[in-house]
C-alpha cells in the first residue's frame, strides 16, 4: 500500500507539531467576527453568554469538519480509492450539519440578524460533506430561507446580500472540491504510469535476460556434453571445444552486462553465424541462407531474435538432424525435421499458451516483439507434418 504524502505545513497532515491545517478552515471564520461582536455588545444576560459560546462553538465545529473531510480525501487519494463528494459516514454529515445549524439558531438572542452569516457556513459544510445533488438542493433551501427571512423579519432586512454571499461560498467552495478531485486523480494516474513503466521495464529485462541466457547457456551446454564426449576419443577437439565454452561464457557474460546497460544490439548476420555454430556443436546439419537481404534496423533486429530463438528450440527440445533458416525481406523462418509440436495441434494453444517443450517464455518475448514491430508469429509443423516451423513475417508495408 502506497504511504499518504507528506502533509504541507497548511494542509491537514496526519501527526506533529507541523500539522497546522485547521488555519485554512480557521482563516474563514474572520465573517464570524460581525456576529460575535453583536453578541459581546448585547446586554449583559443569558442571552449574551448563550451567543457567544454558540457562535464560539460554531466556529469550532466548522473547523473540525472542513479538517476531517480533507483528511478523509487525501486518506483516499492516498490509498488509490477514487474520491466521492460526500466522504465521512451519511448519518454523521447529517449530524454535524444539524449541529452547526442548531449552534447558529442559538445565536439569534444575542447576535439578532447578524446570525444569517452562519447560514453563509452551513451552506458550504453542505457542499463539503452531502452528495453533490443533495448539496445543490440544501444550498438552494438555504437560499431561499435567506432570502425569505429578512422580508419576514423586519428587523433582519439590513442582510439584503446574503444570499449572494451564500451562493459564492457554496460555489467557491465546490470549485476547490472538484480542483481537489481532479489533482488526486492526476496523482493516481501518475502512480499508475509509474507502476506500468516498472512493471514494463521488469518485463522487458527478464524477456532480454531470457533471450540472451537460454541461447548461449543452451550452446555452452551442448559443446561442454561434447567435450566430455571428446575427451578420451580426441583430446585436442575436446581442448578446442572447451575452449568455445570459455568463449561463449565470456561473451554470455558481455551480453548480460551489456543488456543492464540497455547498450546491447541484435545483428541478424551475427545471429546466423551464432546459429552455425550451435546447430554445427549439435550434430545439427544447418542449412543457413548464403546472404543477407538489406532491412531496416528494427526488422534486422527483430530476426535476429527470432533466429536465436528458433535455433534455440532446435538444439533444446527438437531431437531433429536438420535445421533451415529461410530469409525475405519480410519474413524469417526456422524449420527442423524433428519430433514436432505434443499432440497434434498448434504449438501455442490458446487457453494455455506456448507450448513448454517449443520455448515458453522465449516465445513469449518474441511475440512481444513482433507485436511492437509490426509482425506476426507463426507457429506449427514443417511441410509434410514433420518437425517444428516457426516463422516472423510483417506486412510489406512495415517491412518497407
Amino acid at each position: 500500500m502506497t504511504s499518504p504524502p507528506r502533509s504541507a505545513w497548511w494542509w491537514p497532515g496526519r501527526h506533529g507539531r507541523r500539522d497546522l491545517g485547521w488555519v485554512v478552515g480557521a482563516i474563514w471564520l474572520v465573517y464570524l467576527g460581525q456576529p460575535i461582536s453583536s453578541a459581546w455588545h448585547h446586554p449583559p444576560g443569558l442571552a449574551r453568554d448563550l451567543a457567544v459560546g454558540a457562535l464560539a462553538a460554531f466556529g469550532l465545529a466548522y473547523v473540525l469538519i472542513f479538517v476531517l473531510v480533507v483528511r478523509a480525501r487525501l486518506r483516499r487519494a492516498s490509498t488509490g480509492t477514487p474520491t466521492t463528494w460526500g466522504m465521512l459516514d451519511t448519518r454523521l454529515n447529517w449530524v454535524l450539519l444539524a449541529l452547526l445549524l442548531c449552534l447558529g439558531l442559538l445565536a439569534i438572542p444575542g447576535a439578532g440578524a447578524d446570525w444569517l452569516v452562519t447560514i453563509v457556513y452551513l451552506a458550504t459544510a453542505a457542499v463539503l460533506l452531502l452528495p453533490r445533488r443533495t448539496a445543490l438542493l440544501v444550498v438552494a433551501g438555504l437560499a431561499a430561507v435567506a432570502a425569505v427571512l429578512p422580508l419576514a423579519v423586519p428587523a433582519w432586512r439590513s442582510q439584503s446580500d446574503l444570499v449572494f454571499a451564500l451562493l459564492l461560498a457554496a460555489f467557491a467552495t465546490f470549485g476547490v472540491i472538484r480542483l481537489a478531485e481532479r489533482n488526486s486523480d492526476l496523482l493516481r494516474a501518475q502512480r499508475e504510469i509509474h507502476r506500468l513503466a516498472v512493471a514494463g521495464e521488469r518485463a522487458r529485462a527478464a524477456r532480454d535476460l531470457h533471450d540472451i541466457l537460454g541461447h548461449s547457456l543452451t550452446v555452452v551446454a551442448v559443446k561442454a556434453e561434447l567435450a566430455g564426449r571428446l575427451l578420451e576419443v580426441d583430446p585436442h577437439r575436446a581442448a578446442v571445444e572447451i575452449a568455445d565454452v570459455e568463449r561463449l561464457a565470456r561473451e554470455a557474460l558481455a551480453d548480460v552486462r551489456s543488456t543492464v546497460g540497455a547498450y546491447r544490439e541484435v545483428t541478424l548476420a551475427g545471429e546466423l553465424a551464432g546459429a552455425r555454430s550451435a546447430l554445427d556443436a549439435a550434430g545439427i546439419r544447418a542449412d543457413l541462407p548464403d546472404s543477407v537481404p538489406e532491412l531496416p534496423v528494427g526488422l534486422a533486429e527483430l530476426f535476429g531474435w527470432a533466429v536465436r530463438e528458433g535455433v534455440t528450440n532446435v538444439v533444446r527440445h527438437s531431437g531433429a538432424g536438420r535445421c533451415t533458416i529461410r530469409l525475405g525481406p519480410d519474413h524469417v523462418e526456422v524449420l527442423d525435421d524433428g519430433r514436432g509440436p505434443v499432440g497434434d495441434g498448434e504449438p501455442d494453444h490458446p487457453t494455455t499458451g506456448p507450448d513448454p517443450a517449443y520455448g515458453g517464455h522465449g516465445l513469449i518475448g518474441l511475440r512481444e516483439r513482433a507485436e511492437q514491430a509490426g509482425a506476426r508469429v507463426k507457429l506449427g509443423r514443417g511441410p509434410g507434418g514433420r518437425g517444428f516451423r516457426l516463422r516472423v513475417e510483417v506486412d510489406r508495408a512495415h517491412a518497407g
